[in-house]
């Protein structure tokens, strides 16, 4: 798999509470935004694969959401996690 669990612990640890704390609202955020540049870049390569551009436009909604809960329970969160992670310009 492309996600090895040290990897995803990784990821937990720098955006959520802890590297065990797997439902914390940023550290969802920020694996779907590494999952979605992961589905992006095998998109360049193999276009006609419409299966994964799907999955990719499905788990861009779930991130959407996500993101759209936290800006509504905390902004400052938000505007923090948005710069880290590069999403918006």
């Amino acid at each position: 798999m492309y996600l090895a669990a040290e990897k995803k612990a990784k990821i937990f640890k720098k955006h959520g509470k802890s590297e065990k704390d797997t439902g914390s609202t940023e550290g969802q955020i920020a694996l779907f935004t590494y999952r979605i540049n992961h589905l992006s870049s095998h998109l360049k390569n193999n276009r006609k694969d419409y299966n994964t551009e799907r999955s990719l436009v499905k788990l861009v909604g779930k991130r959407r959401n996500l993101l759209d809960y936290l800006m509504k329970k905390d902004i400052e969160k938000y505007r923090i996690l948005i710069k880290e992670l590069g999403i918006r310009k």
